[in-house]
């Protein structure tokens, strides 16, 4: 039986597994396609993957949900005038120790610094799939305040619902060679479990019709579908796929 284990993109070592995509005019490790509603694109761009100083986040929308917007903001420490003093806290050997927040290296990839951005408040925004440590699938996820292309997209169907806010998944992919083996659904089960732990009450994905297999970055609504999502909404090039958390 071969051995498979999922990993969360956490910081470089992580981010170095994460396999190639099928066609060789795109790359995973350079996609900012849903980050960037205006810009973005999943073009392969071996620049981004110097260590160079990272790109200024994309803007985000605003959602409505204080547990979702600005993620940097509240991960970033807050100036608050009636606080104690940090250093006070560190000379009293009796108060508890606050606990090391997870971070990237300032010159880290580029796409790797942009799903780092919630992991202090978030968590992991991406995992990767392996068997026999050979990497064969990578997934994107995250709060839907983190992806303006996805809210752009919902943001033509006012009849999906407005609270609690999904989570998404922006992207789901396996190498040519490991494909039809379950590995896709696998790491979908796994997200889904992961977001139901973080409290989110649902999910969506945003596949794109009428493009070629391996120019698109969210599947077909046929895997959704397999992966226990109904369509929420059904349009000929963006149809909404959305699943229930319990």
């Amino acid at each position: 039986m071969p051995s498979i284990r999922i990993v969360d993109v956490v910081d470089e070592a992580s981010f170095g597994l994460i396999p190639p995509c099928a066609d060789p005019r795109f790359d995973h490790r350079t996609c900012d396609y849903w980050e960037d509603a205006d810009r973005g694109s999943k073009a392969a761009r071996p620049a981004w993957l110097d260590r160079s100083a990272a790109p200024a986040a994309p803007a985000r929308p605003r959602t409505g949900n204080p547990f979702l917007d600005d993620i940097e903001e509240a991960s970033s420490p807050q100036i608050n005038p009636f606080a104690p003093r940090s250093d006070a806290l560190a000379e009293n050997p009796f108060a508890p120790q606050p606990k090391a927040r997870p971070t990237v290296a300032a010159g880290a990839p580029r796409k790797l610094a942009l799903l780092a951005r919630g992991l202090a408040v978030f968590g992991s925004y991406a995992k990767v799939l392996l068997v026999d440590d050979e990497a064969v699938g990578w997934t994107q996820f995250g709060p839907l305040s983190a992806y303006p292309r996805a809210s752009r997209v919902r943001d033509l169907y006012p009849q999906l619902p407005e609270s609690p806010l999904p989570a998404v998944i922006s992207c789901i992919a396996t190498t040519t060679e490991a494909r039809r083996q379950g590995h896709a659904l696998r790491l979908v089960q796994a997200v889904c479990d992961d977001l139901a732990g973080r409290g989110f009450a649902a999910v969506e994905a945003y596949p794109e019709l009428g493009v070629a297999v391996d120019a698109t970055s969210a599947a077909t609504p046929a895997f959704w579908v397999a992966a226990g999502f109904a369509t929420a909404v059904d349009d000929e090039r963006f149809p909404v796929m959305r699943r229930e958390l319990a």
